[in-house]
């Protein structure tokens, strides 16, 4: 199946710099979103280590005996899905080991939100509160979990979806990628259709936009080209409280 990309980030309306990073390798077909936090200097530095480590690594992994690029007819036998969690532990280890070294970066951390495209199977690895979103037809999904607080209290019944976007607590993240040594990463893998649309977001985006708008966004602009900026723009309106990064990645044959 074909690939086609774009992506842009956005400082926003409130923040004086852009602590988002993200990613894209067309020729890996591998697409990362990035949301840095510990101040000016260590988010920035954290999202921007994440995205080069994951990259690198599984740019090592494809030069190695055993290739999990190499095309598995069943998802469940891909090799890919340990691949891409293990860029995003290395990831982890070497934001910590920086951050030990310098102590102006000390706490720094970053989600992420990653992508890897082979054949007709996508898979995701996940740390935090960056989304991932399946568009197909007349559907939107959310393929990735918020690592947050208020999905942990919305999963206790503690407070509804609706009582979460107003929460003051809507920001607190209880996984990041390098503010320990190790993280727990999430992992999933997805059939794709042709005229799928995978969206990679930070939550810059998705606090301010409600899934059906993305999805109106998403499927009512001609040129793919133009969806982040469109996407970025709609945050924008709505007060653009923090960075905005999007990705789009559509499947076809």
């Amino acid at each position: 199946m074909k690939v086609v990309s774009a992506g842009l980030t956005d400082v926003g309306r409130k923040r004086n710099h852009n602590e988002d990073s993200f990613l894209i390798d067309d020729e890996l077909q591998l697409y990362v979103v990035a949301d840095g936090m510990g101040g000016h200097a260590g988010g920035g530095t954290a999202s921007r280590i994440a995205v080069e480590t994951i990259d690198k690594e599984l740019r090592r992994a494809r030069e190695g005996r055993d290739n999990p690029f190499v095309t598995s007819p069943n998802l469940q036998d891909s090799l890919l899905p340990d691949a891409l969690r293990t860029a995003v532990e290395r990831a982890c280890l070497a934001i910590f080991t920086t951050a030990q070294e310098d102590p102006r970066l000390s706490g720094m951390g970053t989600t992420v939100i990653s992508l890897v495209v082979r054949d007709n199977h996508a898979f995701f690895a996940h740390v935090g509160d960056s989304r991932a979103y399946l568009v197909r037809g007349p559907l939107i999904q959310q393929v990735s979990e918020d690592h947050s607080l208020v999905n942990e209290q919305i999963k206790a019944g503690m407070i509804t979806p609706e009582e979460a976007k107003h929460s003051r607590y809507k920001n607190i993240i209880t996984r990041s990628v390098g503010f320990e040594e190790e993280v727990q990463v999430d992992v999933m893998g997805v059939v794709a259709e042709p005229g799928d649309v995978f969206l990679l977001c930070s939550d810059g985006l998705a606090n301010m936009v409600e899934d059906r708008e993305l999805h109106e966004v998403v499927q009512g602009t001609a040129v793919l080209a133009e969806v982040p900026k469109r996407l970025i723009d709609l945050a924008n309106e709505r007060g653009g409280d923090d960075n905005i990064t999007a990705i789009v990645v559509q499947m076809s044959t």
